[in-house]
C-alpha cells in the first residue's frame, strides 16, 4: 500500500495540471484527483505496466465526464442558465498576451531547431514526458531522445535559425494549445511525428 501512496504523491502534480486544464478549475480538479486515488487505490497495480500512463488516462477521463456532465445538465436545465458574467477586464487581456506569448515562443522553438528536436523538446518542458515516453512517441532510443532535448536547450541559447513554414507553425501551435486546455497530447504527438511535406 505504501508503494501506492508513494506513486500517486509522485504523479499527483503532474495529473492536477491535466485535471486543471481540462476543467479551468483547481477547486473540480480537486475533486477528480479524489476519485483517481480510489481508483488507483482499487485497481491491479500489479498489471499496470506504467503508472504514469494509467493516471494519467483515468484523471483525463474523469476530467472529460465531468465536463460532459456539466454541460449535459446546463442543456437539460429547466430554468435559465446564469454563467458566470464575462469580464472583459484585465483576465481576457491577459488571456491575449497570453496566447500571443505562446504563439511567439513555438515560432522561436520552430526557427531555431530542427523538426525532431522541436518535438522532443515540447514534449519533455511543456508536458514533462520522461526521456523513454519521448523516445516512444519519436521512434528513437532513449539516448537519442536525450541528445535531442540536449541539442533543442543548445540551440535555443544561440542565435541559430532553421527554415520553417507558416502552415507548419499553425498546426502546430493549435495542437499545442489543444494539448495544454484539454490535454489532448496525442492528437499534439501526431502533428510533431507527423512526416514533413
Amino acid at each position: 500500500m505504501d508503494g501506492a501512496v508513494a506513486v500517486y504523491v509522485q504523479y499527483r502534480p503532474r495529473l492536477l495540471g491535466i485535471a486543471r486544464r481540462v476543467l479551468g478549475s483547481t477547486v473540480e480538479a480537486e475533486d477528480v484527483l479524489q476519485d483517481v486515488w480510489l481508483r488507483w487505490h482499487r485497481a491491479d497495480r500489479s498489471a499496470v505496466v506504467s503508472p504514469v500512463a494509467f493516471l494519467s488516462t483515468i484523471t483525463t477521463r474523469l476530467a472529460l465526464n465531468v465536463t460532459q456532465s456539466a454541460r449535459v445538465r446546463r442543456e437539460t436545465s429547466m430554468g435559465p442558465w446564469l454563467s458566470d458574467p464575462l469580464d472583459a477586464g484585465p483576465d481576457l487581456e491577459q488571456r491575449a498576451q497570453q496566447a500571443e506569448a505562446v504563439e511567439a515562443a513555438l515560432l522561436l522553438l520552430q526557427k531555431r531547431l530542427t523538426r525532431t528536436e522541436c518535438a522532443a523538446y515540447l514534449l519533455r518542458e511543456a508536458f514533462d514526458y520522461s526521456y523513454p515516453e519521448i523516445a516512444g512517441a519519436l521512434r528513437l532510443s532513449q539516448g537519442n531522445a536525450r541528445k535531442l532535448v540536449s541539442r533543442a536547450r543548445m540551440h535555443l541559447a544561440q542565435e541559430r535559425r532553421v527554415r520553417g513554414n507558416t502552415a507548419g507553425h499553425r498546426l502546430l501551435l493549435t495542437a499545442f494549445v489543444a494539448a495544454a486546455r484539454a490535454g489532448d497530447v496525442a492528437s499534439l504527438e501526431a502533428v510533431l511525428t507527423a512526416p514533413v511535406k
